[in-house]
C-alpha cells in the first residue's frame, strides 16, 4: 500500500513540473486610444504627472550657436532690418536770403499742410505720390506715399522723404518765390527713423533720430531746427569772410603802417555786419520758442536735442565773438579815419591863418610905402 502511494506521488510531481514548463499564451495588444477624454485637462494629467522641475529635452546646440552661420544670417538680417525699415531722409537747403511766403503759399494751396501754430515765417506742403512705392526689405515706408516740404522765409528749405535726384526738382519751386539766391547753394543731410515699439518717444543716434512715429508736427519741429542750423552756417561764413578781411587789414597796418581802405568801404562792413546780426536774432528767430513745442513735451523733448545735436547756441555764441571782433576793427579803423580827417582840417586852418597873416602883412607893408600927399 506505501509503495502504490509513493508512486502516485511521484507521477503527480512528474505532471506538475511539466505543466510549469509549458509557456503561458500571449495577450493580445491593448489597443491604442487616440480619441480624445471628454475632458482634455484630465487626459493630460493621467499621461504625466505635473512637476514644476523641467523635464530634460535633447537640444541641438549649433541651433543656437552664435558661431554657427545660419545663426550670424538671421541676427544681421534683423539688425539691418531694424536700421531701415522706416527711414525717412532728411535734406536741408539754404539757397536764398528771402522766400515770399505769400505768393508761394498761394501758388501751392491744395498742398499747403494747415498750420498749428500761429508762427508766419514758414510753411510746410504735403505732396503725395501714390503712385511710387519706396519699400525696404518688402516693406513699404510709413510715409512712402508723402513728401514734405518746410519753407522759411529767411531762406532755407528742409525736404522729407525726397531723394537727391528729386530734391531739384521741388527746390524749383522755391525759386520762382525767392529773392537774393545764392551763388552756391548751402546742403545738409538727416536721417528720422520710425519705430513703434519704441519704449521713449525718442531717441538719438549719429545723424539721425529715432521716433515712434513722424507727424506733422515733428516734421515742423525737425524742419524749424535743421533750416535754423543751415541758415547759421551761412551768416558765420559771412561772419568769417568779414573777419578774414580785416585780419588783412591789420597784416598791411603791420607792415606799413598805415591802412588804405576808404570810409565808404568800412561803412559798408559795419551795415553788414549788423544786418547780419539782426537777420540771425530776427528774420531766423534762432532765440524764439517754438510754440509747437510749448504745447507739447514730446516735441520740446525733439527740439531740444537737435539744438544740442547741432551745438545752436554754441555756435551762435561763436559767431557773436566774431562780430565783436569785427566791431572793435571797426572802432578802431574809425578813430583812424577821424584822425585823419581831423588832421586834414587842422592843416587847413592853418592854410588859412597863413593865407590871412600874408594879406595882413602885405597890407601893411603896402600902408606903409604909401606917401602922402
Amino acid at each position: 500500500m506505501g509503495r502504490w502511494r509513493a508512486a502516485f506521488l511521484l507521477l503527480d510531481h512528474i505532471a506538475s513540473a511539466s505543466k510549469s514548463l509549458i509557456p503561458n499564451p500571449p495577450l493580445p495588444p491593448r489597443p491604442l486610444r487616440l480619441s480624445l477624454h471628454s475632458n482634455p485637462a484630465s487626459y493630460f494629467f493621467s499621461l504625466r504627472p505635473f512637476s514644476a522641475i523641467p523635464s530634460r529635452v535633447s537640444v541641438d546646440i549649433n541651433e543656437f550657436d552664435p558661431g554657427s552661420p545660419s545663426f550670424d544670417h538671421n541676427d544681421e538680417f534683423f539688425d539691418k532690418e531694424d536700421e531701415e525699415i522706416g527711414k525717412i531722409p532728411v535734406k536741408a537747403f539754404f539757397l536764398c536770403t528771402s522766400i515770399n511766403l505769400k505768393s508761394m503759399q498761394a501758388e501751392n494751396l491744395s498742398n499747403v499742410v494747415p498750420p498749428t501754430s500761429r508762427s508766419s515765417n514758414y510753411i510746410a506742403l504735403r505732396y503725395s505720390d501714390f503712385s511710387t512705392e519706396n519699400t525696404v526689405f518688402g516693406v513699404k515706408r510709413n510715409l512712402g506715399c508723402c513728401r514734405y516740404m518746410v519753407v522759411f522765409q529767411y531762406g532755407s528749405a528742409v525736404l522729407f522723404n525726397i531723394e537727391d535726384h528729386e530734391a531739384e526738382t521741388y527746390l524749383d519751386i522755391v525759386r520762382r518765390h525767392a529773392s537774393g539766391l545764392l551763388s552756391e547753394m548751402r546742403k545738409d543731410d538727416y536721417a528720422v527713423k520710425e519705430k513703434p515699439s519704441l519704449v521713449e518717444d525718442m531717441r538719438g543716434g549719429p545723424d539721425y533720430i529715432v521716433l515712434k512715429t513722424l507727424d506733422t508736427d515733428g516734421v515742423r519741429i525737425i524742419g524749424s531746427v535743421l533750416g535754423q542750423s543751415i541758415a547759421l552756417d551761412y551768416f558765420v561764413s559771412q561772419i568769417d569772410g568779414m573777419v578774414q578781411e580785416f585780419a588783412d587789414i591789420n597784416r598791411g597796418m603791420e607792415k606799413t603802417g598805415t591802412f588804405t581802405m576808404d570810409k565808404k568801404k568800412l561803412l559798408q562792413l559795419v551795415g553788414k555786419a549788423n544786418s547780419n546780426l539782426a537777420d540771425v536774432i530776427l528774420k531766423v528767430g534762432l532765440f524764439e520758442r517754438s510754440e509747437i513745442a510749448w504745447r507739447d513735451a514730446k516735441y520740446a523733448q525733439i527740439h531740444e536735442y537737435l539744438r544740442e545735436e547741432y551745438e545752436v547756441t554754441q555756435r551762435f555764441g561763436n559767431l557773436d565773438f566774431k562780430l565783436k571782433f569785427v566791431e572793435h576793427n571797426v572802432h578802431f579803423l574809425q578813430e583812424v579815419l577821424q584822425n585823419r580827417k581831423s588832421d586834414l582840417l587842422e592843416w587847413c586852418i592853418i592854410g588859412l591863418l597863413t593865407i590871412e597873416n600874408v594879406i595882413s602883412i602885405y597890407e601893411i607893408v603896402r600902408d606903409s610905402n604909401a606917401i602922402p600927399l
